[in-house]
C-alpha cells in the first residue's frame, strides 16, 4: 500500500485531487498541517511520496513549495497533473433551511478561497462578516461544530461530506476555469500509458559575466523546437541580484534532442538541474493509478 503525504487538515483540495489521482489505488493518504512536514514525510521515508501545489491559474506559482522542492529536499518529480479548484457554500442542516441565503450570518473560510469567491459574496451576501481561518477545511469543521448560528463554510464536496453538511450553493468562484497544478514527489517512478505526454523539469543557473548567457539557453531549445510550457526566475538566495530559472520542458529525457540541449547549455558554463523527467497527466485523462 502506498503512504501518501499531503497538505491537510481532511478534506482540503490536496486530498480531492490525491483521491482523484490515486483514484484506483489502494493508497493511504496522511495529512499534515504545514507544507515542511508532508516534503520531510517522503525525505524520511514515512511516506512513499509528497503531494505539492505547486501553481494555480488565478494565484500563481506557490513560491515557498517550489523554494523547498529546489532548496530543502532532493526528492524527484515523479508525476505532474492538474485538478479543479472547485468551492462551494457549505452550511448545518440547521442553517440550510430550504436552501435559503438568508439565515446566514457569517462566512469562514481560508483567506484565498473567500477572495476566489468575493462576486459571489457581494452579490448574494452583501455586507456578510467573513472570517479567515488556516485552510477551507478548517472553516467547514468551525460550521460544523456550531449549528443554529447562522454560519457558512467556503470549501469542498469532499469537506462537506466529511462533516455532515450541506452544499448551500454549488461552484461559486468568480472563475470557472480555477485549475491547480499537483506535483508528486518520491523515489519510485510512477507508471503511466505510453501515450501519456512527459515533461521535464530543470534548474538553470546562468555563468557570471556572460552577456547574453539567458538568450543562449532559450536559444539550445528553440532551435530544436522543444516547447517550453514555464520558465520562472527565483533569487539564489545567496547574493542580491542572483537568479536561477525554472524551465518546465514538453518532452521527456528518453528523447534525443533534450539532453543534447543541455549539453549545449552546459557547455557555455550554466549549471543544470534535473528536477525530473514525469509523465503529465490532463484533469480529463485523471491519475496514472
Amino acid at each position: 500500500m502506498k503512504r501518501i503525504a499531503y497538505l491537510g487538515p481532511e478534506g482540503t483540495v490536496s486530498e480531492e485531487s490525491a483521491r482523484h489521482f490515486f483514484r484506483e489505488e489502494d493508497g493511504l493518504l496522511i495529512p499534515f498541517k504545514q507544507i515542511s512536514d508532508v516534503f520531510q514525510a517522503t525525505v524520511r521515508e514515512e511516506t512513499d511520496y509528497s503531494v505539492i501545489p505547486i501553481e494555480n491559474t488565478i494565484e500563481g506559482s506557490v513560491s515557498i513549495h517550489l523554494d523547498w522542492l529546489i532548496h530543502k529536499v532532493n526528492l524527484p518529480i515523479q508525476a505532474e497533473w492538474v485538478y479543479p479548484s472547485v468551492q462551494h457554500l457549505i452550511a448545518h442542516p440547521e442553517d440550510a433551511s430550504e436552501g435559503a441565503l438568508s439565515g446566514i450570518r457569517r462566512v469562514i473560510s481560508h483567506p484565498v478561497a473567500i477572495a476566489q469567491c468575493r462576486e459571489f459574496l457581494d452579490s448574494q451576501l452583501p455586507g456578510i462578516e467573513c472570517e479567515h481561518v488556516s485552510s477551507t477545511a478548517e472553516g467547514v469543521r468551525i460550521v460544523a461544530d456550531n449549528p443554529g448560528k447562522g454560519w457558512a463554510a467556503i470549501g469542498t464536496r469532499l469537506a462537506a461530506q466529511k462533516f455532515g453538511l450541506r452544499l448551500l450553493r454549488e461552484n461559486i468562484m468568480d472563475h470557472a476555469n480555477n485549475y491547480t497544478r499537483f506535483l508528486l514527489i518520491g523515489r519510485s517512478p510512477v507508471v503511466s500509458q505510453p501515450d501519456v505526454p512527459r515533461k521535464t523539469s530543470i534548474v538553470v543557473t546562468l555563468p557570471e559575466d556572460y552577456p547574453g548567457a539567458l538568450h543562449q539557453v532559450l536559444s539550445a531549445f528553440a532551435w530544436r523546437r522543444l516547447n517550453l510550457s514555464r520558465i520562472e526566475s527565483r533569487p539564489t538566495k545567496q547574493k542580491l541580484g542572483n537568479y536561477y530559472f525554472v524551465i518546465d520542458i514538453e518532452a521527456g529525457m528518453d528523447t534525443v534532442l533534450l539532453p543534447a540541449a543541455i549539453s549545449e547549455i552546459e557547455a557555455i558554463g550554466c549549471q543544470v538541474r534535473i528536477l525530473g523527467s514525469y509523465p503529465s497527466f490532463s484533469y480529463e485523462s485523471g491519475g496514472a493509478c
